[in-house]
């Protein structure tokens, strides 16, 4: 079955949604002519290709086939019209390719037959040349006319996983697929010589396929995961860089399918450069990319260069014959628009087929589009956010019918830059690193001195190396801790900079003294071990407040208190009833936050009860969860996973943990846990997970939408994490919010997150607040224990020498425009003459003033004698 429905709703404000039963089997493709809307070529896995003329979607549908072909070569995967020629077609099986002019029985050209499964496929514009892509690995590209086999066959992506074809700006292919680190990628090549790429993009690491959509206009690409509800916008450039990133929209659904409306429908009145359709599981969901100008007045000519019209270029038997044109080119100017055409079904035959309704109908409707079995689909608000500027940015639909916003509140961290800092500061040359540490462990530690890696080394070592030293490490071995047993979970002691606990497989806690200066030599002696869970240790967590207090949970579900003063279990909590994915402490210390496999967040009293004092549910997904606490204690943060395994993020209230998530947002498809990092000055939260190469960021708030997106931060390799450190770390002069340490494959990088400010002479007292010494104990665990509530001390990070913004001397208004009684006065000749006049001497400047060269000083007479 095929569903068909219209652009634009109808004079009730609704859409019809009607269907046409296809095939006998599943319809695996479908394609509209670019000549005829309504004609529509849809293949099956009942091996025929069949051409329907469709009627309105409020009118009875043919139901029968005007043209079916039977390429005889199996299951057919693709079928695609050609762009410039009328009633010729493209037919791909699971490994055949072929052409076809419908006015005959059989193919005009079957190609060479690829070597595995075709995945992708794409016409250049002018229809001369024809690009595939292939389970192989290999691009190949076709000169249907010359020859049956590849004119070029290159190794394309890495992966033998699903990838895309397209046809870009000039001679350029632009592919999607995956490297062999299994992340998305995108590539851009020149058809002209297709030996190697000519730019590479590694996006999310993520099993979706990438469905990618451009747009030869505006030189805009649109790139979406099946099943993601992220879709980013890059334009394509001809020089470095070739893709630059425009925008990153956040959807409410996952998507399914996306397709481009044509430009001629696009409402040119409010600046809209691009619309897609996203299909999601019940709905189909414009989304309208605009450009900010004054809407309604003028036709922005720079946004709307002429586009490809209705009018085919040529018949087929021309293009067999060697030919090559382009379709003739409109204007998208309301006034300059070729009038459209009325079809007629009755008088439209095979032979005739390249006519019928035109394109040129334009459309400003931006409505959710109801599916049969549900009347009103339910508004929508994408949150989108730029990426790299490039001259597009993402803009609510301005029409009666608009969707909701687009962009919804606004951040001031929205623009927030992520920045790896000058190699100078990088340790390097890092080597035997243990890249598959526990789930729940962040994989390194750090604090404002020093690192501490895992190394994959039997016994547990783990490598210890002072921030204040960057450079290459030498080729020779290091000294480091041997904790006799795997590592499972490792910190840093918040108080004592020298004091790193590290939690075993052997169910024991260990506590280690780095010395003075560093680690000088192997250490093999724990300064205390810690013993009492009967199980392996999931992860380990100091109070925020008191010193030598220590959290750790088990697989024997319980979530023990230690006293490092006394090296003594001091409570045992329980009520867990499966494995302990993450903890976390409230802000003033006083409860414990847990999230757990059996898909509940539990909150303890410690100091008054060993069992949860509240239960709610949780991620439904069961592959790994964190929790954080966020909006001063006020509410739960817990990343984790959805029912179908996408990672989500999830806001809880602290006062009604039963009452579930008040707010979630998606982020992507990844098998790997977003690990939470909150600044508790700025509220913003950054996230990142081991393997990824993007670090999400948001503002949250403690009232709706409670997330706003900011800028991602995007690494060219695959990091294991982030770890952050104190804000005393961070450069305010430069408004960097926060300072982190990228622990990479063989590199350890600073990472600076700055927001860009225009009067940097001025402290940012906005963005800086007074800041908690964290860092220092409040108090000591025995009177935490017997009911004493500690409090750090602020300070602030304003240097001597800097004025707040907030204190800076206003600046006079400069007005932009001259009143219009400026404009409006009469003035006589004489006068403009007199301002005219005066306006060429003021360009000329003062002509009494001496002449630059009579100040130089001039040559004797005797130095001109040889």
């Amino acid at each position: 079955m095929v569903g068909l429905s219209s652009v634009n709703a109808a004079s009730d404000g609704k859409w019809t949604v009607t269907q046409i039963s296809c095939h006998a089997d599943l319809v695996t493709d479908l394609d509209f002519s670019p000549f005829d809307d309504y004609l529509l070529a849809t293949c099956s896995a009942d091996e025929t290709v069949k051409l329907w003329r469709v009627c309105d979607p409020d009118q009875d549908q043919c139901s029968n086939a005007e043209v079916t072909l039977s390429p005889a070569d199996g299951r057919l995967e693709v079928v695609l019209f050609h762009p410039a020629a009328s009633g010729l077609l493209a037919v791909a099986s699971v490994r055949g390719l072929q052409v076809w002019d419908v006015t005959r029985d059989a193919a005009l050209t079957v190609l060479e037959q690829h070597e595995d499964q075709l995945q992708g496929l794409a016409w250049k514009e002018d229809g001369s040349l024809l690009a595939s892509s292939c389970k192989d690995k290999k691009l190949r590209l076709f000169d249907l006319r010359a020859q049956p086999s590849a004119v070029q066959c290159v190794q394309g992506h890495q992966a033998n996983r699903d990838s895309r074809v397209l046809w870009v700006k000039d001679d350029s292919l632009l592919t999607t697929g995956f490297n062999q680190m299994r992340q998305q990628e995108v590539r851009l090549w020149d058809s002209r010589k297709l030996s190697s790429s000519l730019s590479s993009l590694s996006l999310a690491t993520s099993n979706a396929t990438l469905m990618p959509l451009f747009d030869p206009d505006s030189g805009l690409l649109i790139v979406s995961g099946n099943g993601e509800s992220v879709i980013d916008c890059f334009e394509v450039n001809s020089s470095e860089p070739f893709l630059s990133q425009v925008s990153h929209c956040l959807t409410d659904l996952s998507t399914r399918g996306v397709a481009l409306v044509p430009k001629l429908a696009l409402d040119v009145s409010c600046c809209e450069v691009l619309r897609l359709l996203q299909l999601t599981d019940n709905f189909i969901v414009p989304i309208s990319y605009q450009v900010p100008r004054k809407a309604g007045q003028d036709f922005h000519a720079d946004l709307y260069p002429d586009t490809v019209g209705h009018t085919l270029a040529m018949t087929a038997e021309d293009w067999w014959k060697g030919e090559n044109k382009q379709v003739e080119r409109v204007s998208l100017h309301p006034s300059k628009r070729p009038k459209p055409a009325t079809p007629s079904a009755q008088e439209t035959k095979p032979k005739d087929l390249p006519h019928g309704k035109s394109k040129e109908e334009a459309s400003s409707s931006s409505s959710p589009l109801s599916t049969p079995s549900s009347s009103a689909a339910p508004s929508r608000s994408p949150s989108s956010t730029s990426g790299l500027s490039s001259g597009f940015l993402p803009s609510p639909s301005q029409s009666s019918r608009a969707i909701h916003s687009m962009l919804g509140p606004s951040s001031k961290f929205r623009h927030i830059q992520g920045t790896v800092l000058h190699r100078d500061t990088h340790i390097t040359n890092l080597r035997g690193l243990h890249l598959t540490t526990p789930g729940e462990c962040d994989g390194f530690c750090a604090n404002g001195e020093r690192v501490a890696v895992p190394l994959a080394i039997a016994g547990g070592q783990i490598a210890v190396f002072e921030l204040s030293q960057p450079g290459k490490l030498p080729d020779t071995a290091l000294p480091t801790i041997q904790n006799s047993v795997n590592v499972a979970d490792f910190c840093w002691d918040p108080f004592d900079t020298h004091k790193l606990v590290v939690a075993g497989d052997d169910a024991k806690i260990r506590v280690w003294q780095i010395p003075k200066g560093g680690l000088m030599e192997t250490l093999t002696e724990p300064e205390c071990v810690l013993r009492g869970h009967t199980e392996k240790i999931y992860s380990i967590k100091f109070h925020p407040h008191a010193s030598s207090l220590l959290a750790s949970s088990s697989y024997d579900l319980t979530v023990r208190l230690w006293s490092l003063e006394t090296g003594e279990e001091v409570k045992r909590l329980s009520g867990h009833q499966d494995q302990i994915f993450g903890m976390a402490w409230s802000p003033d210390g006083k409860l414990l936050a847990t999230v757990c496999k059996d898909g509940k967040v539990r909150l303890y009293d410690p100091r008054k009860s060993t069992l949860p004092i509240q239960e709610g549910p949780g991620p439904e997904g069961h592959r790994g969860a964190r929790v954080v606490w966020v909006c001063d204690g006020k509410y739960l943060l817990v990343s984790g996973f959805d029912s179908r395994s996408e990672r989500q993020l999830y806001l809880f209230s602290a006062e009604s943990l039963a009452s579930g998530s008040v707010a979630s947002v998606p982020a992507d498809v990844s098998p790997s846990t977003l690990i939470p990092f909150y600044d508790l000055d700025t509220s913003v939260l950054i996230l990142t997970g081991k393997g990824d190469t993007r670090v999400y960021t948001y503002e949250i708030v403690p009232e709706a939408p409670y997330f706003m997106e900011c800028s991602s931060f995007h690494s060219s390799e695959p990091h294991k994490g982030l770890c952050f450190l104190p804000k005393t770390e961070c450069d305010v002069r430069d408004v960097e919010v926060a300072r982190a340490v990228r622990l990479g494959k063989t590199t350890i990088e600073p990472v600076a997150f700055r927001v860009p400010r225009v009067k940097k002479e001025f402290f940012q007292d906005d963005v800086f607040p007074e800041t908690a010494v964290w860092w220092e104990a409040s108090l000591t665990a025995a009177a935490w224990l017997s009911g004493s509530n500690g409090q750090h001390r602020k300070i602030s990070l304003r240097p001597k020498d800097m004025m707040p913004v907030s204190e800076a001397p206003k600046e006079a208004p400069v007005r932009k425009y001259l009143p219009s009684s400026v404009y409006l006065e009469e003035k006589t000749d004489e006068q403009k003459k007199e301002e005219l006049l005066s306006a060429m001497v003021a360009k000329l400047g003062n002509r009494e003033d001496p002449l630059p060269q009579s100040s130089y000083e001039g040559v004797d007479e005797d130095e001109w004698d040889d």
